[in-house]
């Protein structure tokens, strides 16, 4: 019989705020975390606007010296690491290291040093290219630092699927726990791609918003007036446990992840399958995984990105597995507030699903004010909805056609599914 595996603690490192309590406090409030890009010039960008986090200082996590050898997105994963850990009530020095490790998914890793290292390559010469230069730009350094940090020596990956990659890094360490390998798991994701390259190529190829006079207004997910989604970078990361680990120590269960789902469209390099195939797949999977009825899901938090064809065929999607239940589904889409945090975005959106079940809240979709007659659903819109939540569901998308979905519970010492 397979281990079961409970979430005991997340870090965050968002758009929207820094700590459990803020990010939590602004979601189901409503607030946005997009703005005017602060990072470079936007002269010549059609899109101008992204959700930067803000008011983060990475030495209040990492020593100096070290924090100058890390590109962003290692910052905020070292960040949201230690805040999961201490969320946890985790003393890393008791339990076995040989048995607790790291799997962390980031769509673009390092690209700002990437850049930057580009710029003194073409400008200085080859011989002035930092030796640090590959260990702070590659992908899989985030995890590779977090396990340094607390000397966890069992699994250690980076996934690496796009917009999917943290939903599959958390479905991959559950799994990992699942099967007897691991007691403890730092899952999670973390992305920081707001930088002047990868702007530009989100905008050459008009994935994103333009809405740059309305900033807030921007990610408007299943609303008839979405023109792209909006950029945005921060990390999450939770402490995944093994069951009987977590209750022997005394954690505080925050929910439980029962099920997931891994799939590809097979069909375009951007462009989603034009039936959904590939969301319905990664659903039932997740699903069957679970041993879960669709009905008795109570909401979905959506991938959700304001994009036209997203949207509207994620809509579909949940319409062919929910069938009739679908109209009686709580979903929302938290990119409206938080922007798409690519890499990141499933790592967050599994905690808010955690959030949920342990408060009876469910954020709201905001910006939603003309629903797209295509988009359909009860959407949770006009404010956050206090409800009971007991099973919840959150899917992840990404270019080349990957698709994660997980399925979060309520922890019962015995489930009853």
């Amino acid at each position: 019989m397979s281990k079961r595996v409970v979430i005991t603690g997340i870090g965050l490192v968002t758009p929207v705020g820094n700590t459990l309590n803020d990010f939590w406090g602004n979601l189901t409030g409503g607030i946005s975390g997009v703005g005017p890009i602060t990072r470079f010039d936007t002269t010549g960008y059609s899109s101008k606007i992204a959700a930067e986090v803000k008011n983060f200082t990475p030495t209040d996590y990492i020593d100096r010296k070290e924090a100058r050898r890390m590109d962003r997105f290692t910052h905020y994963a070292v960040a949201a690491a230690a805040m999961a850990v201490e969320n946890a009530g985790l003393d890393i020095t008791k339990i076995n290291r040989a048995r607790a490790g790291v799997i962390l998914g980031s769509g673009v890793g390092g690209i700002e040093t990437l850049e930057d290292q580009h710029r003194v390559l073409v400008e200085r010469g080859p011989g002035r290219v930092s030796p640090l230069f590959i260990p702070m730009m590659i992908s899989n350094m985030a995890s590779g630092r977090v396990a340094i940090n607390y000397g966890l020596r069992a699994c250690n990956v980076t996934t690496t699927s796009a917009c999917a990659s943290s939903a599959n890094a958390l479905g991959d360490a559950s799994k990992v726990i699942q099967r007897g390998q691991a007691d403890v798991m730092l899952s999670g994701g973390t992305e920081a791609p707001i930088t002047p390259l990868a702007v530009a190529g989100f905008c050459s190829m008009k994935a994103l918003s333009t809405r740059n006079d309305d900033p807030t207004g921007a990610s408007r997910p299943f609303d008839s007036g979405r023109d792209g989604f909006v950029i945005a970078e921060g990390a999450a990361i939770l402490v995944l446990e093994e069951m009987e680990h977590a209750l022997a120590r005394g954690a505080d269960i925050l929910a439980e992840i029962t099920g997931y789902g891994a799939s590809c469209d097979a069909y375009h390099i951007t462009a989603p399958d034009p039936e959904g195939a590939g969301a319905v797949l990664s659903m039932r999977m997740a699903l069957e995984d679970a041993g879960m009825s669709p009905e008795k899901v109570d909401y979905i938090n959506a991938h959700g990105t304001s994009t036209l064809l997203g949207d509207k065929l994620e809509t579909l999607a949940i319409k062919e597995v929910f069938g009739e239940h679908a109209g009686r589904l709580a979903v929302s889409s938290t990119k409206s507030m938080t922007g798409h945090m690519l890499g990141a975005a499933g790592g967050l959106e599994t905690a808010v699903c955690a959030l949920a079940i342990k408060d009876g809240v469910i954020p709201p979709t905001i910006n939603l004010v003309e629903p797209d007659p295509d988009c359909d659903l009860d959407y949770v819109s006009n404010g956050a909805r206090r409800v009971d939540v007991a099973v919840t569901l959150t899917n992840s998308f990404g270019f080349g056609g990957h698709n994660a979905t997980l399925v979060i519970e309520r922890f019962t010492a015995e489930r009853n599914i």
